[in-house]
Parts: C-alpha cells; sequence; structure tokens
C-alpha cells in the first residue's frame, strides 16, 4: 500500500522575535531627534500592538520603523493589521495594530475550495486554526504549495511538518 504523504498549512509567527523588534523600535524611536521631548508609547499585547503619540504623521513615523524592524527580523508584514487611528487623551492619537495568527474559518473554507478544485487527489482537512492537506503523490503536495504560494492572501501562509 502506498504511503501517505503530508503538509500543514498555518499561519503563525515567532513572538519573541516580534518582542525583539518592538524593543529596537522603541529603542530608535527614543534615540531620534524628531522625536525628542515627545511622549511616544508602543505597547504590545497578546494580540495587539498599541501606538500612542501626537500627530499622525508621528504615528505613521512610528509604523514605518515597527515595520522595518519587523521585516529585519524575518516576522512577514502581512502579521501586522494597522486599525484606523483614533483620538486619544491629552491630545493624542492612538493606533492598534492587531496581530494576525491562524486561519479563521472562512479563509479555511476558502482554502479548501481552491485546493480541492485544482488537485482532486489531495486530501484537506481543517485542525482548529491549522489545514492538513495529504496526498499519496509528493509531486501533488508540492503544487499545492505552489498554488497557495502563487495565492495573494491577507495572512501569511507557512508549510510545517511536511512527510
Amino acid at each position: 500500500m502506498p504511503q501517505e504523504h503530508s503538509f500543514d498549512v498555518v499561519s503563525e509567527f515567532d513572538r519573541q522575535e516580534l518582542v525583539n523588534a518592538v524593543d529596537q523600535a522603541r529603542r530608535e524611536i527614543t534615540t531620534r531627534y524628531d522625536f525628542k521631548g515627545i511622549d511616544v508609547e508602543i505597547t504590545l499585547e497578546d494580540e495587539t500592538i498599541t501606538l500612542l503619540t501626537g500627530t499622525d504623521s508621528q504615528l505613521k513615523s512610528i509604523i514605518d520603523v515597527l515595520q522595518s524592524k519587523a521585516h529585519r527580523r524575518g516576522i512577514d508584514l502581512k502579521v501586522l493589521d494597522p486599525q484606523k487611528p483614533e483620538p486619544a487623551a491629552k491630545g493624542n492619537v492612538r493606533q492598534v495594530i492587531k496581530l494576525r495568527k491562524g486561519i479563521g474559518e472562512e479563509l479555511a473554507r476558502d482554502l479548501t475550495k481552491r485546493i480541492r478544485g485544482e488537485h482532486p487527489k489531495a486530501q484537506v482537512r481543517t485542525q482548529g486554526d491549522q489545514l492538513r492537506v495529504s496526498s499519496k503523490d509528493k509531486d501533488e503536495l508540492q503544487a499545492v504549495i505552489q498554488q497557495l504560494r502563487d495565492t495573494d492572501l491577507d495572512v501569511p501562509l507557512q508549510f510545517t511538518n511536511y512527510r
């Protein structure tokens, strides 16, 4: 009987690298000349990063620094989902950046439909916030991975447990 091969499709990021990127961004912003004497807060929570500063232009600068530090540490920028800036106390501006992690139900259904449409020999199962794709043919799995890489999505995808 032929062996069954499989891999998992996940959407995650290295939390420690994100913590390091946020710390580096904090350090760079405190030393920049255009932020001298200005209150700036970057707060990392479980599922969000909160930015607080005086103006919208400073907020954009902070986001640019944060994105460059995250990119240098190997974090896909699709993980960061900036929300709309909102006014905060004392005339400041606050912006929440949500962190995308996991494959949601709707995205899982969409990916399953795409994979089954082009690769009928591959089986797809949803396991929590990840997908398991299996097939008897390794070439079929390689084709599925290539198809998913070529698909433009809002979340970053990684392929793990390839057996």
